[in-house]
C-alpha cells in the first residue's frame, strides 16, 4: 500500500470532538494521533508521521467547507472496521462497505459523514484472491509444497 497524499489539512468547528471522532475512526487502520500543538488547537495522526491534521477554522464561525478524505488500506476487513468504528464515533452513513463497481471493478469502500460534514472514505483497491495470493502464510505454504 502507499499513500495517496502526504498530508491534509482540514479546519473542524469543535477540536476536542474531532481530535476524539478521528481517534476512534482510524484505530482499526492503525493510526494515532502522533502530534500536538494544544496550545493551538492543532493535532496530527499517521502511522509514523504527521499526515491528517486538524485545527480550527480561521474565523469566528469556525465554518469549513466539506473536504473528501480517503484513507487507504491493506484488506477489505479494514474497510469495514473503519465503517464500524466512524458509526461508533458518531459519523453518518455516507455508503455502506462494498464494491464500487463505477469505480473499478475491485474497489471496496466505506464512506461516512464526520461531525463537521467532511466526506470520510476507507477502500481497498485489491481482490481478495490476490490479497490472499501475497500473503505471507500463502507464500509460506506455496513454498512448502514446492520442496
Amino acid at each position: 500500500m502507499t499513500n495517496i497524499f502526504d498530508h491534509v489539512g482540514i479546519n473542524v468547528k469543535d477540536v476536542d470532538a474531532s481530535k476524539k471522532f478521528y481517534t476512534e475512526l482510524l484505530a482499526p487502520l492503525g493510526y494515532r494521533c502522533n502530534f500536538e500543538l494544544p496550545q493551538h488547537q492543532v493535532y496530527a495522526f499517521g502511522h509514523h508521521k504527521p499526515q491528517l491534521w486538524i485545527m480550527p477554522g480561521k474565523d469566528e464561525s469556525r465554518e469549513c467547507g466539506p473536504v473528501h478524505i480517503c484513507f487507504a488500506t491493506w484488506n477489505r476487513s479494514q474497510v469495514d472496521k473503519f465503517y464500524e468504528a466512524g458509526l461508533k464515533a458518531g459519523a453518518k452513513d455516507n455508503g455502506k462497505p462494498g464494491l464500487r463497481k463505477d469505480y473499478h471493478r475491485w474497489y471496496y469502500g466505506a464512506f461516512l459523514i464526520d461531525p463537521d460534514g467532511h466526506n470520510v472514505e476507507a477502500c481497498c483497491h485489491w481482490p481478495p484472491a490476490l490479497l490472499y495470493m501475497v500473503s505471507w502464510p500463502a507464500i509460506v505454504g506455496y513454498i512448502g509444497k514446492m520442496q
